[in-house]
């Protein structure tokens, strides 16, 4: 059987009140985005559905795959299209639809009908029956069974009848677009991925920051990241990168500070450059993704003093999540793989052998008062950074 539409359900967005119509046609836009590669669709919105009707030639598989990745879609099924007609009609196309999914397999069955268009002159439950008994009458191996079924037979009755019997999972949370922009801070590791995929999820619009430092990281480091970049806006949508030359900043610190307070230092002027960036690009806040005490860096005290020169929020979606949990989301959204090439990051090139874990903010103030001119570097870094746009 050929499907040529699909309906797409939500979740959250069913919750949103007087505000559900913007949710709903941000969550269309988003999937007639994402389907230009795929082939030409009508995208429609209607009662608490959207459906998705191809228009000519187009690629059923990558469709499947593009729409299981838009954030805002809960579950969607490949469905068969019918006029809207009478009862009779109604039982006729979801016998032949039937016999042409199953043809004469022997298994067990539901009807299950959600009717919408309250006019059609037969309720849900009278047409779950009439259905039933067509089916039963027509295909002598099946039979019912209203607990557990092999089989829901699902028709909805809209200004159109649609009729399906499987239901593919999306990734649930809210479309792309509904929460504002804000801008990641992009490393070549297994966590920030994620914590970008999560963000994502949440209906933010992203930016991200990558912090590079020739010759100590490579072109390959690079490329790894503007994977990794690629793999999150298949979810995310467009995503501009920002690539930052950090090698002259970082070789000042290091010069200039206590080796136990390197990481720490770097951070924080990492997060000034993102916060600038963040700024020119209208974004309401900073993602990163640490999880608490995975590493020194990433105690209580060393993310307080991180934060500190922020001037806006920062997310970090797995601030409580243990590394098994982020494994297993960054095999499920397709990045570990690359996460895992053995690149050099410039955040792990000049980490002290016993680093500060509890870092005093006064004393670390105090030791910045060591890098005069360091905000010439900081103007000469982000005025010299590598713009990307990754994904369309």
């Amino acid at each position: 059987m050929e499907y040529r539409t699909f309906l797409i359900k939500y979740a959250e967005i069913g919750v949103k009140g007087a505000n559900r119509a913007y949710f709903e046609r941000t969550l269309a836009s988003n999937i007639e985005r994402v389907l230009r590669s795929a082939g030409q669709f009508q995208v429609k919105v209607a009662d608490t559905r959207i459906s998705v009707s191809a228009e000519g030639d187009f690629d059923y598989d990558r469709t499947v795959s593009l729409i299981r990745k838009v954030p805002g879609i809960a579950s969607f099924s490949p469905v068969a299209e019918f006029e809207r007609r009478d009862l009779p009609a109604l039982i006729g196309d979801a016998v032949s639809f039937f016999g042409e999914r199953f043809g004469d397999k022997a298994l067990s069955f539901k009807c299950d009908t959600k009717r919408s268009y309250k006019a059609f002159p037969a309720q849900s439950p009278e047409i779950n029956s009439e259905v039933g008994a067509a089916v039963l009458s027509a295909f002598p191996n099946v039979h019912v069974d209203v607990h557990d079924p092999d089989v829901y037979l699902r028709i909805e009755v809209r200004d159109r009848v649609f009729i399906y019997t499987d239901d593919i999972e999306g990734i649930g949370g809210l479309p792309t677009g509904t929460a504002g922009r804000m801008t990641l801070l992009l490393s070549g590791g297994i966590d920030s991925p994620v914590a970008g995929f999560l963000m994502a999820k949440r209906g933010v619009q992203l930016d991200a920051v990558y912090f590079n430092a020739p010759p100590y990281t490579s072109e390959r480091a690079l490329m790894k990241v503007v994977k990794l970049a690629e793999i999150v806006a298949s979810y995310a949508g467009p995503i501009r990168l920002y690539n930052v030359n950090f090698t002259e900043i970082q070789m000042y610190i290091y010069d200039k500070c206590p080796h136990d307070e390197l990481t720490i230092l770097m951070r924080r002027y990492m997060t000034r450059i993102a916060e600038r960036i963040a700024r020119s690009r209208g974004s309401i806040g900073l993602i990163s993704g640490e999880s608490l005490g995975q590493v020194a860096s990433q105690t209580a005290e060393s993310l307080y003093v991180t934060d500190e020169p922020a001037g806006m929020p920062f997310y970090r979606p797995l601030i409580a999540f243990d590394k098994m949990d982020i494994v297993g989301l960054s095999e499920r959204i397709g990045a570990y793989e690359t996460s895992i090439l053995p690149y050099e990051d410039c955040c792990t090139i000049f980490v002290a052998r016993h680093p500060v874990t509890k870092p005093k903010l006064d004393i670390i103030q105090e030791h910045e008062k060591l890098l005069e001119g360091i905000e010439e570097m900081i103007d000469k870094a982000i005025g010299t950074a590598d713009v990307r746009e990754i994904g369309g």
